[in-house]
């Protein structure tokens, strides 16, 4: 036991003090930071400096429509002033040369773009604008909102209906859904917030146990490479030495995804006030409810899963000499876990479906989705000791494998073993 401990602390803190593990660290809560309040300052910013009634608007409807739509531009809640829209009204045998003349406006910069509204343009509902922010989303978004209220103001009149009133009515402002979940102990919380946060969990346990296995396997290569295992299983056995590698380096990430819980909901608690400091508003966000006993399942799934997987990489890593033997040796098992987050948008959009239920039982899916289950609506209890039994037995079954393929595989240099080789080395060690 003692020589296990000693094991687990060297993994341990050989990881721990290294500068990459303090900047990974806390990169990425300040990088959720940045995603979290840049994307919304960079819309405000936009949305104060662009002046998109700065446009032409070349009304060849003979309804009138053209004046209607530089209102909405230059009125309500959309940027700009009325006065630098210039309306002008021609005929249809006008059209052509009035595109091609302000087309020549625009490549000089003396106007954003103009607003092209056709003979028919309220019966075929088409309008074309072209200009130097034709391919801004926002902008053309605005633009076509005034489009369409200058034409619902023409049609409502053309059917002699008071105009102004019936938008007044139709802009009111519209009722907003707030969806909440109602499991067996009551109501949970809302349900955008909590599928984003149920992907999150996902995601972050996905990326967790690639990483971190994919430490296992560096670092039992590295040993290999630099023959410190020929020293080391001189006086620890090839079973304490696996031991402890994957629970130390399994520790690792274990401290850092605390670390990264902890300062990821500070920095959420924190977003609201940066932002009203910066004078920008601010979408209402609360983290959703989750309790103690799904907190504690997703820590066993995580350890499951990552156990599971660090077996198999410590094994590939026995089993190679090279980087680019690992990386081809190890795609078989990487690919188990790319199907299984290709399996997560299917399992929160059902969660209940016999996919997402097999998927969850599946000891290589069963860390990632499992867990993906339980944030997202409830789960049969027997079910999730279904899945940790199956998750258990599996993983006594590859370490005991592993710990055949490790004490072989870590003192053998040269060709890379064949799968029969492989096989014939946990016949002889069982």
């Amino acid at each position: 036991m003692a020589r296990l401990w000693a094991v687990i602390k060297r993994e341990y803190l050989e990881r721990v003090r290294t500068k990459w593990f303090l900047i990974s660290t806390l990169f990425a809560p300040f990088l959720l930071g940045l995603l979290t309040i840049v994307p919304i300052w960079l819309m405000s910013k936009t949305a104060a400096q662009s002046d998109i009634a700065h446009i032409a608007i070349l009304d060849a409807s003979g309804t009138g429509v053209g004046r209607r739509v530089r209102l909405a531009l230059g009125g309500g809640s959309l940027a700009g002033d009325t006065s630098r829209t210039q309306l002008v009204v021609l005929d249809t045998t006008q059209l052509a040369a009035a595109e091609s003349a302000f087309t020549h406006v625009v490549m000089k910069k003396e106007t954003r773009g103009y607003l092209v509204l056709g003979p028919h343009v309220l019966d075929d509902t088409v309008a074309r604008y072209a200009g130097r922010n034709g391919a801004s989303l926002a902008d053309v978004g605005r633009i076509q909102s005034a489009v369409r209220q200058g034409i619902l103001q023409a049609r409502l009149e053309r059917a002699g209906l008071d105009a102004e009133r019936v938008v007044s009515l139709t802009a009111a402002k519209q009722v907003e859904l707030n969806a909440e979940q109602i499991g067996d102990k009551g109501r949970e919380g809302g349900g955008i917030v909590k599928f984003l946060f149920s992907f999150s969990i996902a995601f972050l346990l996905y990326m967790s146990i690639v990483l971190y296995g994919q430490n296992v396997l560096r670092g039992v290569l590295e040993e290999k490479q630099t023959r410190v295992a020929e020293v080391v299983v001189s006086s620890v056995s090839t079973d304490t030495l696996l031991a402890g590698k994957v629970l130390g380096v399994g520790a690792v990430g274990i401290t850092q995804q605390i670390l990264w819980v902890i300062t990821s909901i500070a920095v959420i608690h924190a977003r609201e006030p940066i932002m009203r400091a910066m004078h920008v508003p601010s979408p209402s966000f609360s983290l959703p409810s989750i309790s103690a006993g799904v907190l504690a399942l997703l820590f066993v799934f995580f350890v499951l899963g990552f156990m599971l997987y660090a077996a198999i990489f410590a094994s590939v890593g026995a089993m190679v000499n090279s980087d680019t033997e690992a990386q081809q040796a190890q795609q078989p098992f990487m690919m188990l876990l790319v199907a299984t987050a290709i399996l997560i948008q299917p399992v929160l959009v059902n969660p209940s479906s016999s996919l997402a239920r097999a998927a969850s039982i599946v000891p290589f899916s069963s860390p990632v989705i499992m867990p993906l289950r339980l944030s997202v609506s409830s789960v049969p209890w027997w079910e999730v000791g279904l899945a940790i039994g199956i998750g258990a037995v599996t993983i006594a079954l590859f370490i005991w494998i592993a710990s055949r393929i490790y004490r072989t595989g870590l003192l053998m240099y040269g060709k890379r073993p064949t799968l029969r080789e492989v096989a014939r080395w946990v016949r002889r060690s069982a």
